[in-house]
């Protein structure tokens, strides 16, 4: 069982590059939520994370309210989880400038942004990825505000910089079928950054990707995704790895911040609103699949997770669909 393709798929990732960027030193940009329109584009997301991934030349980044900065080159890859202003630069200690003021637009979409005091050159494409948090809190919590992958070594260059060029492309010509395109090359990019951010994880790091490298915690995140309906025990997942029952919740709460159970049931209720906003099953197939012995049970559990029952959140959540896609 891929555990996190599996959560991957079940966020709803969406997304779009949007900025083709070419800045001479000495230069200095601040941006919030990347440029001001994402949020706009994306109303039905909570949750941003925006990238930054580096073509050719060298700079510096760093958030807003942080002191360490953090160096990049051709082949990096930087990421700012949620809405926080940061700043680029080839020196982040100047007098940093709105990154919009130099912004040429095309149909909502920025294309290309260019800045700078003439001296060396550095390019990147930057873009955002969006999705509701609610449907898998334990993958985004476990992610620093900031952080910085390098995906530019042995063949990554040449696929990873091309799609996003494509992507550059695609923002600006929105021609049929664009937004789905997006989404594809924004999900690679995203998949790549976490893959390489977990083989950087020192042995001491908490959190869900940390989980997954465990052999124990790993075993029973497999054990469970794998067959989401079964109706575990405590008992039974600890038999399944190997280890008792105490040792098992003290290892997966001291990894993931919850126990066994707890995930188990966090999960089903995101597959669950997965299924809902995006199939028409009858809401108690949808409450079988999710594990759940009764329909009842499985009103109650989503409503306490979501704020709503599973009837009202397909309901909104598919008049919100249909507004989006009414929209000029």
């Amino acid at each position: 069982m891929d555990v996190l393709s599996e959560v991957l798929s079940a966020i709803h990732l969406d997304g779009a590059v949007y900025v083709n960027g070419e800045f001479t030193a000495p230069w200095c940009i601040q941006a919030r939520y990347g440029l001001p329109n994402a949020k706009e584009l994306l109303g039905r997301s909570d949750h941003f994370a925006f990238f930054h991934f580096l073509l050719e030349g060298e700079c510096q980044a760093k958030l807003a309210d942080r002191n360490e900065t953090f160096d990049l080159k051709a082949g990096d890859l930087v990421l700012i989880m949620d809405d926080y202003g940061h700043m680029l630069g080839s020196d982040v200690t100047l007098e940093p400038q709105d990154a919009g003021n130099y912004a040429v637009t095309l149909k909502h979409d920025f294309a290309r942004l260019c800045h700078g005091g003439g001296g060396a050159a550095t390019r990147f494409v930057c873009g955002y990825i969006a999705c509701d948090p609610r449907i898998c809190r334990p993958l985004l919590n476990c992610l620093p505000a900031m952080f910085k992958v390098t995906v530019g070594d042995g063949a990554a260059p040449s696929w990873l910089a091309e799609l996003l060029r494509v992507g550059v492309r695609e923002s600006v010509a929105q021609e049929p079928g664009a937004r789905s395109l997006l989404t594809k090359i924004a999900e690679l990019l995203f998949v790549e950054a976490l893959r390489r951010y977990s083989i950087t994880l020192d042995t001491e790091q908490k959190g869900w990707l940390a989980g997954l490298r465990d052999p124990v915690v790993g075993k029973a995140l497999a054990k469970m995704h794998g067959a989401v309906s079964r109706s575990w025990t405590l008992d039974e997942l600890a038999r399944e790895v190997a280890l008792s029952r105490s040792a098992l919740s003290e290892r997966f709460l001291d990894l993931i911040g919850e126990s066994p159970m707890q995930y188990l049931t966090r999960w089903r209720l995101a597959l669950a609103a997965r299924s809902l906003r995006s199939e028409n099953e009858s809401i108690a197939r949808v409450a079988e699949r999710s594990g759940y012995e009764s329909e009842a049970a499985f009103n109650r559990a989503f409503k306490r997770e979501f704020g709503m029952p599973p009837a009202a959140w397909r309901k909104h959540e598919r008049e919100f669909e249909g507004a989006a896609k009414a929209a000029p």
